[in-house]
């Protein structure tokens, strides 16, 4: 599958048959879907959209959300994925830079109607239902063949928007080759097969959503029983009805599935193998899954945007100890190491910043060289921005994060980008954010925040709810510290590792 298009892959599949995905009562074969993102397709050719062009994709985890994603790859539109919990800032930012020339979407969700800011943004939108029925139209043989002969390996995929320590979300350049590579080396590394079925519900906006799930089963030719988005009590269903075999998630949801009270009245014996990603899992909770699934050994997993999926899994044979202290090791035929602040590269027990190369690692930040050279290094490189130490077997033990992110309930959050909005508050002088540790959420966010001398102090809810007005919910602030001074370094800069050691009362 590594030398293929997405829309190849697809095709592939299609001649193999078999189920693809479980959407409620209904089922869709490969056959079935790969003539529907053909129809996708020449509905967007017959809109004027072709290779390069990029398309924003927002919604829940559905089969039209996938036929829209497939269509578009068939004939190398480039798809922007796009998040319902975003919010105009955010969108504004994302559709504006990537370049997007039209939208299928949603049309709206509690709290935000997506076609009035479309509209209001001159964004021409195709929304899922009505709309979506009439884009999805009847192959145009000569032009489609066409679109499809032109589409290469190397070709972006998909912009996929991460923030970033500036606070301005980069959008990874996904390509064909490299979500293939990363999900092929997967499937490979655990023996994925045509009788596994996976779980859907970890977004398509993500990679875990898109590359370790939907194309880990499409080059397997597993299947994947669809939801729309997590919860605990739909992903127990989906498992005891469909008969889940493959189950990823991070390990917040394993937290909020192992604690419903009725998790005993589940039959989810037909789980194999669990998979964590997004944070290591802490030994208790570790325990707590085995017990909870135990026909299943529980893996880790680590990868990022700029890799397109998994680069690095637990190995088969792994001991629940070594899952628990370690990220796991390099898979398929990815390299990994290990360097010093000056690229040196470090002998086995040292922590410097992990770097991976091979066919996975994303071809770079869309329309920000700077930025792209930062991270994007000479010799095919990536820079993952992660602190480890590589054992002598391979192993890698995760130290720290050199950038400033913290991943809340498995969503990956920088700081900045939620000081940015906090600073625009009028009673806000200065914002200082760091992740704490949370029992069910893994880490949350804890912001300090200093009032404007003249203002009267804001209060947290008043802070959260200005955030939640400009903000992706998963980024709100959970915990609030109104404070009249914090520790800075010599320079004047916030000096957050001071915050970190610090005792402070908090507000939430």
């Amino acid at each position: 599958m590594r030398a293929v298009t997405v829309g190849g892959a697809l095709e592939a599949a299609a001649a193999r048959d078999g189920a693809f995905l479980h959407e409620g009562d209904d089922t869709i074969t490969f056959t079935g879907f790969d003539e529907l993102a053909d129809r996708v397709a020449a509905g967007l050719l017959a809109r004027g959209i072709g290779r390069g062009d990029r398309i924003g994709l927002l919604g829940p985890n559905t089969s039209e959300w996938l036929a829209a994603f497939f269509g578009a790859a068939r004939i190398g539109a480039v798809v922007v994925p796009l998040n319902v919990r975003y919010r105009e800032r955010e969108l504004s930012h994302m559709l504006g830079q990537s370049g997007a020339r039209m939208v299928i979407s949603v049309e709206s969700v509690p709290g935000f109607d997506f076609a009035a800011y479309f509209e209001s943004a001159g964004l021409p939108a195709v929304h899922f239902g009505a709309g979506f029925d009439a884009l999805a139209t009847d192959p145009a043989p000569e032009s489609l063949s066409a679109a499809r002969a032109g589409v290469g390996p190397e070709d972006p995929l998909m912009i996929l928007y991460t923030s970033g320590t500036t606070g301005r979300p980069k959008g990874a350049v996904i390509t064909h080759r490299g979500v293939l590579a990363s999900a092929s080396a997967q499937a490979e590394h655990f023996g994925m097969r045509g009788d596994d079925v996976l779980l859907g519900h970890l977004p398509f906006n993500h990679v875990g959503g898109i590359t370790c799930t939907i194309m880990a089963a499409l080059v397997s030719g597993g299947s994947v029983a669809l939801l729309p988005a997590f919860s605990p009590d739909a992903a127990l269903r989906a498992i005891e009805r469909h008969r889940v075999t493959f189950l990823g998630a991070v390990p917040t949801m394993y937290v909020l599935m192992l604690g419903r009270p009725d998790f005993a009245e589940h039959d989810v014996s037909s789980v194999r193998l669990c998979m964590a990603g997004g944070s290591n899992v802490e030994p208790a909770l570790a325990d707590a899954i085995r017990r909870a699934f135990p026909g299943a050994p529980l893996y880790g997993l680590y990868g990022l945007s700029e890799s397109s999926g998994a680069c690095v899994l637990s190995p088969m044979d792994d001991d629940p100890e070594t899952v628990s202290r370690t990220l796991g090791a390099i898979i398929g035929d990815f390299e990994a190491r290990v360097t010093g602040p000056d690229g040196t590269v470090l002998p086995a027990g040292e922590t410097g910043e992990l770097q991976i190369r091979g066919a996975c690692v994303a071809a770079g930040y869309w329309d920000m060289p700077d930025e792209t050279a930062e991270v994007f290094l000479r010799g095919g490189w990536l820079a993952t921005g992660d602190m480890v130490a590589m054992e002598p077997d391979g192993h890698l033990v995760l130290r720290g994060r050199k950038k400033e992110m913290y991943i809340q309930g498995g969503f990956n959050v920088y700081p900045v980008e939620v000081e940015n909005v906090l600073t625009t508050h009028p009673k806000v002088a200065m914002a200082a954010g760091i992740g704490v540790p949370d029992e069910v959420l893994g880490e949350v966010g804890r912001f300090y925040v200093v009032p404007r001398p003249d203002a009267e102090p804001p209060t947290a809810d008043e802070l959260a709810a200005y955030c939640r007005d400009r903000l992706a919910d998963y980024k709100v602030p959970r915990q609030f510290v109104i404070t009249g001074d914090v520790p800075l370094t010599p320079v004047g800069k916030i000096h957050k590792a001071l915050l970190k050691e610090g005792d402070r009362p908090v507000s939430t």
